[in-house]
This record gives C-alpha cells, sequence and structure tokens, in this order.
C-alpha cells in the first residue's frame, strides 16, 4: 500500500477505548509502585504515602501481619533530620557519637563502613552531606543478631534491597555496636537520590517495609525460628518489666471495659498471656474481672515503656561504673530536685530515634547521677572530666517584651517596626529597641513569624502570644536544663593555676555546693584546701583564727594575670600589639575569633594596628569577621551587646 492510500480516521476526543484504559492503568501501576498514588474521592489525604516505595511498604505490612510466627524478629527505627542551620552541627555529633570507644565487642571504637564493606572517611560523608536537605537515620536490630560473626555482609545485602525498592543508588555510612544486650546497628542515608534530587522515602516503607526486609532477609538466612526459639521468645517477654509484643496482642483485643481475655485458639499463646497477666497483676497494672478476665490499668503503655527506659539507664550506668572501676550509689537526676554540681563521667545518646541525650554526673554529694539534656545540642561539647553546674532550664523572661511588640503591633494593624516602636513609647531609646529587634530575629529563626521586610516592618500574627507560649514550652521540653561549665581542667591542675576558677568562687562561699566526703566530693575537698594554701602563699589570701578570706582585689588580679598572657599568646601569632580596653573609651575593630579562658572565652577585637580582648558574648557568634565598634562599661568584666550602625553592626 502506498503513502497516497493511507487514510487516517480520528475517533472523538476524550476517547475512552480498552486500549486506551490497559495503558493508563499499567501507567497507574507503575506510578503506584514508585510510591505515587492516584487521588481517589473519599479517601483522607495523610501524606503516608508520598514518595519512594510506598506500595511495597504497603504490601509488606499486610502480608507480614498474616505471617509466619516463626519469622526472625528485626526492630528498626526510623528517622529523618533536616539538616539546616545547626543540623550539620548535630550530624557531626551524632557520627562522632555513634563511633565512639567501647562500641565493638572488644570494647573498641566503632568503625564507618559503606555499601562496598570499605572503611568510609567520616568527614568527606559529612562533607558530601553539607548541601543535603536532610538526612535519614536508622537504628536495625535483629533479635538473633548475635548469631552474626560479622553483621557487615547482612547490612550490605539489606541495604542492596532497599535500594531495589527504592529504585535509586544510596549514599549511606553504617556502624556496628555489640555494647548492649543485642548487637545492631546505626545507619545514616543521605537525602539525595543517585540523580542528585531530594530522596523522598514514602512514610509506610519507613514505617513498615524496611523492618520488613530486615526480618525477612534474617528469616532467609538463618531459617524460621524453631519451636524453642519461639517459646524462649515468649517467655522473656512473659517477665519483662518493659512493654513487649504480649502487651500489644493483650491491648489490641480491649474492651469497652478495658477488659481482656487470654488467647483462645492457640495454646502457646494463651499460657503465656495467663503468664503475663499474672505478672502484670503483681505490678498492679492488671486486675482480676472475673474468670480468665481481666482489666488492663488506663496507664498501662506508657507506664512500662517508662519502666523500660529507666531500665535502659540503670543498664549503662552500671556498665559505666564497671567500667571506670566506680563504687557510687546510682541516682536519676530530674531538675525539679534542684542544682546538681558534679564532674562529667560520660556523655553518651540514650534514644537515637528521638535524638536525645544525658550526662553520667559524678555528682559532690557522693551519687552517680543520670542526667537528661534534651534533644541533641551542644551536649558532646561538653568534655568529659569537666565540672559542670546543671539547673533546670528558665523560661526566656522577655515576657514583657513579648507583650510590648504584641502591643505596639495590635496598634498598627499587626506591624511592628523600631519607628512605630518609638512613636507608641516616645520614653523608649534606639538602643533599648535593639533588644526587640534581636528578640524578633530569634522568632524569625525559629520559624514563628516571617522576616521583616526591605523597610524594616515585621508583620506580627494575632495570635503571636500564644505562639510565643508554645514556642517557650516545646524548648522547656527539648532542652530540660542549662548547663554551666565551672571547670574545664582536672581538678588538680586548677588548684595552683594561676587565674580566676571555680575553686575561687567555691572559697568565697564554702557552702554552695555542700560537697561530701565521698566521689567528687572528697575530690573537690582535696582540690580546696590545695587552692587554699596556694593563694595564701601568693598573698592572695590570707588565713587567721577567724577563718579564711580572699584579699580585697585578688580575683580581679588573677583575672588580669591570665588575660595577659592570652594576650600574649594571641600577639605572637597576629604580629600586633595589644592594647588592652579601658572603661568608657570606644574601640573599633573586627571580631577576629574566640580565645578559651578557665573563665569563660574572650572575642578577639582586631584592627589594622593593634588588637583588644572583651568577654565573650552569644551575639559574637554570628559576627565573627565582622566590623563592629562599642564602649567597655565595665573595666573589669564588661558587658557587650550588638548594635547595628551606618558602618555595619555596632557593639556597645
Amino acid at each position: 500500500m502506498s503513502d497516497d492510500e493511507f487514510e487516517p480516521h480520528l475517533g472523538r476526543q476524550g476517547n475512552t477505548g480498552k486500549a486506551t484504559r490497559k495503558y493508563a492503568a499499567r501507567v497507574d501501576a507503575g506510578a503506584r509502585v514508585h510510591g505515587v498514588r492516584a487521588k481517589r474521592s473519599g479517601t483522607r489525604f495523610d501524606g503516608s504515602r508520598i514518595g519512594r516505595a510506598a506500595a511495597i511498604g504497603r504490601l509488606l505490612s499486610t502480608r507480614n501481619s498474616q505471617g509466619l510466627s516463626r519469622s526472625r524478629r528485626a526492630v528498626v527505627k526510623t528517622s529523618l533530620v533536616h539538616l539546616k542551620g545547626r543540623g550539620l552541627h548535630a550530624a557531626r555529633a551524632h557520627l562522632n557519637y555513634i563511633q565512639r570507644d567501647g562500641v565493638t565487642r572488644g570494647g573498641e571504637a566503632g568503625e564507618l563502613y559503606g555499601r562496598g564493606g570499605e572503611p568510609v572517611d567520616g568527614r568527606e560523608f559529612l562533607a558530601r552531606c553539607a548541601g543535603d536537605r536532610h538526612q535519614f537515620r536508622a537504628i536495625i536490630s535483629l533479635e538473633d543478631g548475635e548469631r552474626y560473626e560479622d553483621l557487615k555482609p547482612y547490612m550490605r545485602r539489606l541495604m542492596d534491597q532497599v535500594e531495589k525498592d527504592l529504585g535509586t543508588g544510596l549514599d549511606w555510612a553504617a556502624v556496628d555496636h555489640h555494647d548492649t544486650g543485642h548487637p545492631h546497628t546505626h545507619v545514616v542515608v543521605r537525602g539525595v537520590d543517585d540523580k542528585g534530587r531530594d530522596l523522598v522515602i514514602a512514610r509506610e516503607y519507613l514505617a513498615h517495609g524496611l523492618r520488613e526486609r530486615a526480618a525477612e532477609l534474617a528469616t532467609r538466612e538463618l531459617g524460621l525460628a524453631s519451636d524453642q526459639d519461639i517459646e524462649a521468645r515468649l517467655s522473656r517477654d512473659a517477665d519483662q518489666e518493659r512493654l513487649t509484643a504480649i502487651d500489644r496482642r493483650l491491648l489490641s483485643r480491649l474492651d469497652s471495659e478495658r477488659c481482656v481475655m487470654p488467647e483462645a485458639a492457640d495454646p502457646i499463646w494463651r499460657a503465656y498471656e495467663i503468664r503475663r497477666l499474672h505478672r502484670l497483676e503483681a505490678m498492679e497494672l492488671a486486675r482480676s474481672a472475673g474468670p480468665q478476665r481481666w482489666r488492663l490499668d488506663v496507664a498501662i503503655e506508657s507506664t512500662l515503656t517508662q519502666m523500660g527506659e529507666r531500665a535502659d539507664i540503670i543498664r549503662v550506668m552500671q556498665r559505666e561504673l564497671t567500667r571506670s572501676g566506680l563504687e557510687r550509689e546510682i541516682r536519676i537526676h530530674t531538675p525539679a530536685a534542684g542544682p546538681l554540681i558534679g564532674k562529667v563521667q560520660m556523655y553518651g545518646v540514650r534514644d537515637q530515634h528521638r535524638q536525645r541525650q544525658f550526662l553520667l554526673v559524678d555528682g559532690v554529694d557522693g551519687h552517680m547521677h543520670y542526667l537528661d539534656l534534651g534533644v541533641m545540642g551542644s551536649g558532646s561539647e561538653i568534655a568529659e572530666q569537666a565540672a559542670i553546674r546543671a539547673a533546670a532550664a528558665q523560661e526566656s523572661g522577655t515576657a514583657a517584651i513579648d507583650r510590648t511588640i504584641g502591643t505596639v503591633a495590635a496598634a498598627n494593624s499587626g506591624e511592628y517596626s523600631q519607628r512605630l516602636h518609638l512613636r507608641h513609647d516616645p520614653h523608649a531609646s534606639t538602643a533599648q529597641t535593639l533588644i526587640y529587634e534581636q528578640r524578633l530575629e530569634a522568632f524569625c529563626r525559629a520559624g514563628l513569624i516571617k522576616q521583616r521586610d526591605a523597610a524594616g516592618t515585621w508583620t506580627i500574627p494575632g495570635d503571636f502570644l500564644e505562639r510565643v507560649g508554645a514556642l517557650e514550652e516545646r524548648q522547656l521540653r527539648d532542652y530540660p536544663v542549662e548547663i554551666e561549665v565551672l571547670a574545664k581542667r582536672p581538678l588538680a591542675q586548677l588548684a595552683t593555676f594561676d587565674g580566676v576558677t571555680w575553686l575561687d568562687h567555691e572559697l568565697s562561699d564554702p557552702h554552695v555546693s555542700g560537697a561530701r566526703d565521698q566521689g567528687f566530693g572528697r575530690e573537690l575537698r582535696g582540690a580546696l584546701a590545695v587552692r587554699r594554701q596556694w593563694l595564701v602563699e601568693q598573698d592572695l589570701a590570707h588565713e587567721d583564727a577567724h577563718g579564711f578570706r580572699l584579699r580585697c582585689g585578688a580575683l580581679a588580679q588573677l583575672q588580669r594575670r591570665e588575660l595577659l598572657r592570652l594576650a600574649e599568646e594571641v600577639s605572637r601569632d597576629l604580629g600586633k600589639p595589644y592594647v588592652e580596653a579601658a572603661s568608657e573609651v570606644r574601640i573599633e575593630g573586627r571580631i577576629a575569633r574566640r580565645i578559651e579562658a578557665e573563665a569563660g572565652g574572650y572575642a578577639v577585637i582586631e584592627n589594622a594596628r593593634d588588637f583588644t580582648l572583651v568577654p565573650w558574648s552569644r551575639d559574637f557568634a554570628r559576627q565573627v569577621g565582622k566590623e563592629g565598634a562599642g564602649i567597655v562599661r565595665d573595666d573589669t568584666m564588661p558587658h557587650w551587646t550588638l548594635q547595628r550602625g551606618r558602618q555595619g553592626p555596632e557593639i556597645g
């Protein structure tokens, strides 16, 4: 047939013939495999199926919920961590923590490895993460993990399967831990696919699919669990003082009166559920409600979870005390119990999933304290053996400032600016309004309000004060304690240190810490005795029948000695002379860097000819490298705040 004989016959637009429907069905099926689901009327959108492998996650979850009880069990905790702001700093702390000493079978540091099993350089991995929006973290623990001589080959096979499920290559690093009852692996996955685009994994796959893949692979490699394995598993669960699989089965069958009867169909499950219910009854979390019927306590789930966490905490503390050869009474410190003073014995992360960190503190009261620091933050920067004071976090105390911002905005159609503030309160100064602007900048960083416009005006929402209250509640929950580092050096070095130390303040008021003659309290008492003698020899104190007293100006003299030593070191580095900042004299220069002193940090303010040192302010952290100016208000301990001037930020 020639081309001229061909005559196309077009159908009507919108034709939905059989062939078209087949093609559409194939496209829809392919989209579902990759986690894209067509919108259907009558279904509630919750975001759980967005991303790669949603369909696989649903499939595995459904199949395994009806699967064999002989399957090997795995516990997988996953989290998505955003890297904006201080996220990369927290990622570095997390990577350092999972590679810490004492996590291998031999007690050595953890080894970071990747897809080929070869060691991974943590710094290079973090450098690749620098531009990522987020990363995924997982803790994978096999119930029978101790049967693997080496977990690395298993993890490589598991991650190969995950790549197939997600349809993309992954950049990941892992560390195996053997420092708990169950071997487990920490995995960090970059939040980008093999094309460099943001990697989005469906919530269903993270919640179910990864766990089922881990259990499926272990079952295939180790074989199905035997009757003895299953009964040993149930026997352990029946007596645990924590939430177990048996408890979850019981809770799923509660009636309207919170009552449950043991399993009727399976005699093995029935026997262990009866045993568990008797155990819960002894723990006063269940009580008999008739023949073979028990009523469970309304708070049973949260109570068992807390009991499990407490048991984990005590086990960690006992292991650390054994490792350090210490004998201390163990206590779990709560902020409500008052300030805690002691020496940092250990830093750790209690819950990698929720990113909560802790300190073990050898207190001056002779006890070893567990201190919950809240979410990952600066806890990893606190050196072991440092002396600290931990107190309950306080609200910012700026409620009056927030109310003023709200009042000014309410009077100006929801807008706030320095000009509007001064018009509202003619007695306020420009310097005072700077505090309000800094407060609003902090709210912008927290996502509470939008950044101001080009004219310097903020739009304040009508529920501003409610948002501030919710933010402070969240911050108190996430950061329950405030840590003050009292001494960075060991007390033995501090006792003869030529500068102001925590020991000097303790000698001024010896009843502050209440040190007992036990543990760190005994160590502190010994250091105080040596420090007292050293101060007398330096003619900075005297001791007579009335007791020990520091001479007038002794602390200022010690502070000046250390300041001049630091200035001499910086002068050698910069090749410039040091000029001491005098009271009420304006200085100008670039905030070059921070240097550490025993009593705190100093900022190096450098100009073309010389430099000076001023006590470090929290605001300096964001201004390093920028030009500034200011006036020292106190010649012994000046307080600095940042101001905006025509030539850039001004320090005043």
